[in-house]
């Protein structure tokens, strides 16, 4: 298998494959392909990895493509950012945010990994249950934004807005830290938790969380004067359906 990745702010992965070899996608990532590429859809591993899938942010069902005679087929992120490819051991692992995982080889394992910290799950603004992706092989997450990677030392700490974290090694826990200082709280426009990430290991940070992009969005939507009534309905409906179309995306629907 070779890939090359296109773009700069939306980027494509383009995948060239030789007969017998397999990557597979969750629905809706596929951009374009050759026609000797095969396409076949289904739950991954029966109804009940689905049902994971579904409970981490995924969707119910993948699509794995096959090439009966050498071609390419290639993937598209919904959002601007990055492309990261990462190639991974046998048994190594990374943690991923819902909406990063792209496409990755066959042999790739796409599973769920559950938060450990209560307060993580309820405050660092990602939920319970985060995805996990295991190798051997190569896999391809996209993140928002641009990317920075850090390595953190044994018990290093970072503090991180919720949404800025895109994926870590296992070996980094999350927790969350209250701000310090009333007017911190209450102007800084931070919240009241920043998530806090531990070392040792890597973690890759995004600067563009969707939820910042989300809510860019609705601040530029028309409000509706002099319209009427009815134009008013018309326009919150055309604002909801745009605000509501990323919200979507962001929590895994298709």
């Amino acid at each position: 298998m070779r890939y090359e990745i296109s773009g700069t702010v939306m980027q494509t992965v383009s995948i060239d494959l030789v007969p017998g070899e397999t990557v597979f996608s969750q629905t809706a990532s596929m951009a374009w392909m050759s026609d000797s590429i095969r396409m076949d859809t289904h739950t991954g591993g029966g109804l009940m990895a689905g049902l994971k899938r579904v409970f981490s942010g995924g969707g119910l069902f993948i699509t794995e493509f096959t090439a009966d005679r050498p071609g390419h087929v290639a993937f598209a992120p919904r959002f601007p950012g990055q492309i990261v490819p990462v190639q991974l051991a046998a048994g190594e692992s990374l943690v991923c945010r819902k909406e990063t995982f792209l496409c990755a080889e066959k042999s790739v394992t796409l599973d769920i990994f559950f938060q450990q910290r209560l307060g993580a799950g309820f405050f660092a603004g990602e939920g319970f249950i985060l995805q996990k992706v295991t190798g051997p092989g190569t896999v391809f997450l996209d993140l928002s934004g641009e990317v920075v990677e850090k390595e953190l030392a044994p018990g290093e700490r970072l503090l991180v807005h919720a949404g800025h974290i895109g994926m870590q090694d296992p070996s980094v826990s999350i927790d969350i830290q209250m701000l310090r200082g009333f007017r911190n709280i209450l102007f800084g426009g931070e919240g009241l938790f920043l998530a806090t990430l531990t070392g040792p290991g890597r973690v890759w940070l995004q600067s563009m969380p969707i939820m910042n992009l989300a809510e860019e969005v609705a601040r530029y939507m028309p409000q509706g004067s002099g319209e009427g009534g009815g134009g008013r309905v018309l326009q919150a409906g055309a604002g909801a359906a745009v605000v509501g179309g990323i919200l979507g995306s962001l929590l895994g629907d298709s």
